[in-house]
């Protein structure tokens, strides 16, 4: 009971930051039903598990620098927020990869950006044309981009990514908990940005 409630605030509070986010950026995306199916979706086996064996070095993030501004920032944009110009006019809206790859684990994005939006019906193409070693590459510069530890190459344009914005968000809907009596925890700490994993979760954080 207690992990199904835990599960249901997350969904709540992720799902009110990409609504709040998809008022200025339609990249984002993240308030439609969905999108929300794909990030629930089952892995399939043969990616199922996998981990990242590239180190985020130095190295690997030029080359994903590279990669990325190659094949996906004129839909995904320069700073990984679903905002490129060849994206504007797609349905669904281009991820905004910065944000989802600090959700997603290593199997999830290594296994997307792969197969693309075949899985899905969506417009994204297959990356799998490239080697392993260069899409995991690609998915340490996009978890670099929404941990700010790169800057966003200036190409097809796009805004980098800001983590304040979804942690005020989620500040927000925590607030809005209290208020209608939702809350029944001590204060939480709020769910750090780079992560968006909770710090000194408190499990009964609502009301049964």
């Amino acid at each position: 009971m207690k992990q199904t409630l835990l599960v249901a605030v997350l969904t709540l509070l992720i799902t009110a930051c990409g609504a709040q986010g998809n008022e200025t950026n339609p990249g984002m995306g993240m308030n439609n039903d969905g999108m929300m199916t794909r990030h629930h979706a089952e892995i399939p086996a043969e990616y199922a598990g996998l981990k990242n064996p590239i180190p985020a070095d130095e190295e690997s993030l030029e080359r994903g620098a590279t990669l990325y501004t190659t094949n996906c920032a004129s839909c995904h944009g320069d700073g990984g927020m679903g905002d490129g110009p060849a994206g504007s006019a797609l349905v669904p809206a281009p991820a905004a990869v910065a944000h989802t790859s600090q959700m997603m684990a290593d199997d999830y994005l290594f296994w997307r950006l792969s197969e693309g939006g075949t899985p899905f019906a969506t417009s994204m193409p297959p990356w799998k044309v490239l080697d392993e070693q260069a899409r995991w590459d690609m998915v340490n510069y996009m978890r670099a981009l929404g941990a700010g530890t790169v800057n966003p190459a200036v190409g097809m344009g796009g805004e980098a990514y800001d983590p304040a914005v979804p942690a005020a968000h989620q500040a927000e809907m925590l607030a809005q908990a209290v208020d209608q009596g939702r809350y029944a925890g001590k204060k939480q700490t709020p769910l750090n940005s780079s992560t968006m994993q909770w710090s000194n979760i408190e499990p009964n954080i609502l009301k049964s």
